[in-house]
């Protein structure tokens, strides 16, 4: 190893308290709260952007910010519900279908229909099933077209049970009437 000559800096004062620049390396914490301030910031910054946008658009009013010149938006009026005639078409093919276990009945009901006037209902027009399925508790009169719904409501009317129903259910049928455990068969 070389010998140097000493220098001035190697005779320290007796006086002289410190002697040199001391660094600590940074503790591990101090990452952490610079990044939670950091991330804190960048989410009021996005909270306050969004409120403002908000405001900006009008999705979201301001009970300080409104204004005294400001029209209310007028109330829409509900336009009437248009009501549907219940109407006798004798010609409208009707299936009939029993969903009783009563024998017959839905022979039966098709001519109690004919009688009537509803002529699609005869055997030649429409069509009648009785094959007895004990399930079906309520009456209901399907129709596929909305024309024809105030055929289906008179067919109620006519039955003196059930209800209608639009439905795709029955595509081949334009009206389908669906006896259920409700239906009795009308005198006369």
């Amino acid at each position: 190893m070389a010998n140097f000559p000493p220098d001035r800096f190697e005779s320290v004062h007796d006086d002289l308290y410190r002697t040199g620049a001391h660094r600590v390396a940074p503790g591990r914490r101090r990452g952490w709260i610079t990044f939670a301030w950091a991330a804190l910031a960048t989410v009021v910054l996005v909270g306050v952007g969004v409120f403002g946008l908000s405001v900006v658009r009008g999705t979201v009013g301001l009970p300080f910010a409104s204004s005294a010149n400001a029209t209310p938006a007028p109330t829409p009026t509900p336009s009437p519900t248009p009501t549907v005639t219940p109407k006798l078409n004798a010609t409208l093919p009707i299936t009939i279908l029993n969903g009783t276990t009563t024998p017959q009945l839905a022979n039966n009901t098709g001519d109690y229909l004919v009688s009537k006037g509803w002529g699609g209902a005869s055997a030649a027009l429409g069509a009648r099933s009785n094959t007895a399925t004990p399930n079906i508790t309520k009456t209901i009169v399907y129709y596929s077209d909305p024309a024809n719904e105030a055929a289906a409501m008179a067919l109620v009317q006519s039955l003196k049970v059930g209800t209608i129903a639009l439905s795709n259910a029955f595509p081949d049928s334009k009206v389908t009437v669906v006896l259920g455990a409700d239906f009795v068969l009308p005198k006369g």
